[in-house]
C-alpha cells in the first residue's frame, strides 16, 4: 500500500469523490503553490515534469512547460520540489506526470530511486504504452511507486485489458478524444465509461482532460468517478493571477466535487 491506496480507501469510506489538482513544476511560484494545495482541497496532486514536446497537452500546459524550461526547471528540480513538499505533507499523494524521454535519460532505476526518496507515489508517463513500460514499471514497483495508465473513449475491451494489467494506484480516464483542456465528453458517456474501467481494472478511476468549471467537476463526481482531475484551468489561473488566484480556483473546484458526492 502507498498513499494513493490509503487516500482512495478513505474517500470511499467518506462516500465522496476526490479532487486531483495538476500544476506544472517550475511555472510560477511552484513551491509555494504546491505547499498550499492540500489546504485548498486537493486530495491528490499531479506535478507536471516539463518537456519540450508535450504531445498530449493542450495550449495552456504546453505554454506552462515552455515557461518552466525557460525558468531552468529540470527533472532533478522537479524531484527536489516533490521532496520539499513531502517534508511538510506526509500524507497527501503526489504523482508525477510527463513524458518518457527525460525519465529514460535519467535512467529508469535511478529515477525510481530518486522519486521514492522524494516521496513520490505514482507516475503517469503519457507516451509510454503498456507494451514498452515493463522496465520502468518494475523499477517503480520495487520502490512502491504506482504506474498510472490512461484509458480513453476509444479504448476497446481488448486494449483496456492491456491498459489495466500492471496498473496500480488508479486509472486515469481521459474524458475526450484530444488534448488537455480542450473540451470533455458528455456526462452520460463518461459515467458509463468510468463504470466499465472500474469493472475491468478493480481500481479507482480519475477523470480528467477538459474539466474546467466547478459545474463540470461536480457533474463528473456525481456520475460515479472516484476522482476528478483539473489541470489546464489551474495552470491558466496561476499564469494569469499568481498563486492565490490558482488556489481560489482549486477551492471552488474541490468544493464542487465534495458537494456533488
Amino acid at each position: 500500500m502507498n498513499r494513493l491506496t490509503t487516500t482512495f480507501a478513505r474517500l470511499k469510506a467518506e462516500s465522496r469523490a476526490g479532487f486531483v489538482a495538476y500544476i506544472m513544476a517550475g511555472d510560477g511560484e511552484t513551491a509555494e503553490l504546491l505547499d498550499a494545495l492540500p489546504a485548498a482541497g486537493a486530495d491528490v496532486i499531479e506535478l507536471g515534469m516539463p518537456f519540450t514536446d508535450p504531445m498530449a497537452d493542450g495550449p495552456a500546459i504546453q505554454a506552462a512547460a515552455l515557461r518552466a524550461l525557460d525558468n531552468g526547471m529540470t527533472l532533478k528540480g522537479t524531484l527536489a520540489l516533490a521532496k520539499n513538499f513531502r517534508t511538510n505533507h506526509p500524507d497527501t499523494p503526489l504523482v508525477l506526470m510527463g513524458y518518457a524521454n527525460p525519465v529514460h535519460h535519467f535512467g529508469f532505476a535511478n529515477f525510481a530511486k530518486a522519486a521514492a526518496d522524494a516521496g513520490v507515489d505514482g507516475l503517469i508517463c503519457v507516451d509510454l504504452p503498456p507494451e514498452e513500460d515493463t522496465e520502468l514499471r518494475e523499477a517503480l514497483a520495487a520502490e512502491n511507486i504506482s504506474i498510472i495508465r490512461l484509458a480513453t473513449p476509444t479504448t476497446n475491451d481488448d486494449r483496456l485489458k492491456a491498459v489495466t494489467e500492471g496498473s496500480s494506484g488508479f486509472v486515469y480516464y481521459v474524458s475526450t478524444t484530444g488534448v488537455t483542456g480542450m473540451g470533455k465528453g458528455a456526462a452520460t458517456d463518461v459515467s458509463a465509461a468510468v463504470k466499465r474501467v472500474q469493472t475491468a481494472s478493480g481500481l479507482p478511476v480519475a477523470v480528467g482532460f477538459g474539466v474546467k468549471t466547478p459545474e463540470e467537476a461536480a457533474e463528473i463526481a456525481a456520475g460515479g468517478a472516484d476522482a476528478v482531475v483539473v489541470g489546464s484551468a489551474i495552470v491558466t489561473a496561476n499564469h494569469d493571477g499568481g498563486t492565490e488566484n490558482a488556489l481560489e480556483r482549486v477551492r471552488s473546484l474541490s468544493a464542487a466535487v465534495r458537494a456533488a458526492s
